[in-house]
């Protein structure tokens, strides 16, 4: 019987992962369509958020299996309870990386090198992704918590974004609309950071039984 739930448990492992590097994936290419200023990449994006979709779905079953035919205890139960919560953070973030990449649409070929810390914050993000699904499988205590810190450079980048971007309209006008929309972009990278950390948190409690958040 354990033999039989060690096996699918380690498909559950498996599944994170798969998910985990769409995510990252997603993030890098939106990125680099906007850094590149590159519509035709943009427009990819969709079809790794459908997989992503996908993947939350499978996912989902694999752990209500586990719940209901295994009924797993300790340390297992808080596992699969974690990765029922993370599969949400992680579809939020395949749906915010679409979100920029629909935004890429409209940039009419002008990128996001125009302005700093742009980035920085993609790769912030994306490395955040990566450690908290690793901290996740490795049940890495602290990995996960290290997430956190990286959040802080994301929070940083945002508002120095913020402030570039007051500096753009100020000095032409003309701008504005641009401005705009490098903000919104900005500001759904925060959001990807903020997904991350939750991932992280719900690590922290299939290891240690405590949430942050109580």
């Amino acid at each position: 019987m354990r033999g039989r739930f060690d096996e699918q448990l380690a498909l559950l492992n498996k599944k994170m992962i798969e998910m985990g590097a769409m995510c990252e994936n997603i993030i890098a290419l939106s990125a680099k369509a906007l850094l590149e200023g590159d519509v035709d990449g943009a427009k990819r994006v969709a079809s790794i958020d459908d997989d992503i979709d996908h993947m939350e779905r499978e996912i989902e079953a694999i752990c209500l299996k586990l719940l209901l035919q295994q009924q797993p205890v300790a340390r297992d139960l808080r596992q699969i309870s974690a990765a029922l919560k993370m599969i949400t953070d992680m579809e939020r973030i395949g749906d915010q990386a679409e979100d920029i990449a629909e935004i890429i649409t409209f940039l009419q070929g002008r990128t996001g090198e125009e302005c700093h810390d742009i980035r920085e914050m993609a790769e912030a993000t994306i490395r955040m992704v990566t450690d908290s699904i690793d901290a996740y499988v490795k049940q890495d205590l602290s990995l996960a918590r290290s997430v956190a810190e990286h959040d802080d450079i994301v929070d940083n980048c945002f508002d120095s974004v913020k402030s570039n971007l007051i500096t753009m309209i100020t000095e032409n006008t003309e701008d504005g609309e641009y401005a705009i929309d490098l903000l919104m972009i900005a500001k759904y990278f925060e959001r990807i950071g903020d997904h991350a950390v939750n991932i992280a948190e719900w690590v922290e409690f299939s290891v240690t039984g405590v949430h942050k958040g109580e």
